[in-house]
């Protein structure tokens, strides 16, 4: 197994609970008048910023060219050393996506604070627990902007091309190893990081004795991992319904179980292929159903 049956059942359990958390955002974002009067998903706008004007059947390529060039634009970052240019990017990209998430369900000004006070403890003041409870929400936000941009066959070849991508790029290449690396050094990771346990020793004498934190092995899944497969079961939202959008989550949850189940101690595992997988396997579940009754 990659990590123990405790921690393996916490991953998982989180993972899925973030699925169901950008669901709920989703949901919030589907406006009703709109929706009737066009006979299609219609979504609100967003309270800042405005999705980019691409067309639904090829949405898929320019996502996957921001993704090269974002990575491309990381190496340089590591290259030279602008840890402080990182950490302004995710802000940025933390305070988008909170205050986007919160404000399906609280006043435009609470999200915006709350955005603000959030993304800037994240990034400066990180802790296990801010750092996750964010990465519970910020994928909704982001799903809140991609979502309404694909329609079923377009996010089809998102995740295959993902999947293709992120498997070159952790066992060919391994240049996403390096990335999640470099990431967690400057304390700015995009995705889950489960400690086994916080502890804490004491070093040097008892009188002048100073309280450190312990390095504890760590159960760590990517953003991608999250936000890929809540884009997928957002498009069935869209393109479906509710139901068969929450059926979604449970493909994903069957290929990462799949993977860490299967998966060795202290080794890299590309996670989008199981997941993608596990998500193409929900959907012709979904079909099965709706062919059957």
């Amino acid at each position: 197994m990659k990590h123990n049956i405790t921690m393996t059942i916490i991953l998982l359990s989180t993972f899925l609970l973030a699925q169901f958390i950008g669901i709920a955002i989703l949901y919030q974002y589907i406006d009703p008048v709109k929706s009737a009067e066009t006979g299609k998903t219609e979504f609100k706008d967003l309270p800042i910023g405005e999705r980019p004007p691409v067309e639904e059947k090829m949405s898929f390529f320019p996502i996957i060219v921001a993704i090269l060039i974002g990575t491309g634009f990381l190496f340089l970052l590591m290259k030279y050393n602008l840890a402080w240019v990182l950490k302004f990017w995710f802000l940025l990209a933390a305070f988008f996506a909170l205050t986007i998430a919160w404000d399906a369900f609280l006043p435009t000004v609470a999200a915006f604070a709350l955005g603000a006070i959030f993304s800037i403890w994240k990034v400066f003041r990180p802790n296990v627990f801010v750092h996750n409870i964010t990465e519970l929400f910020i994928y909704g936000g982001l799903a809140a902007i991609f979502v309404p941009l694909f329609n079923l066959f377009s996010v089809i070849v998102l995740l295959l091309l993902i999947s293709a991508y992120d498997a070159y790029a952790v066992w060919k290449s391994k240049h996403m190893i390096a990335l999640a690396k470099s990431q967690a050094k400057a304390k700015v990771f995009a995705g889950l990081m489960l400690p086994y346990k916080l502890g804490k020793v004491k070093i040097g004498k008892p009188s002048t004795a100073t309280v450190k934190m312990k390095k504890v092995r760590t159960a760590i899944l990517g953003g991608g991992d999250i936000g890929f497969p809540l884009i997928f079961a957002g498009v069935v939202l869209k393109e479906m319904g509710l139901w068969q959008s929450l059926i979604i989550p449970f493909g994903a949850l069957l290929g990462l179980a799949v993977l860490l189940f299967n998966g060795k101690e202290n080794k890299f595992y590309p996670a989008m292929p199981f997941i993608s997988a596990g998500c193409f396997i929900a959907l012709g579940v979904v079909w099965l159903i709706l062919l059957l009754v």
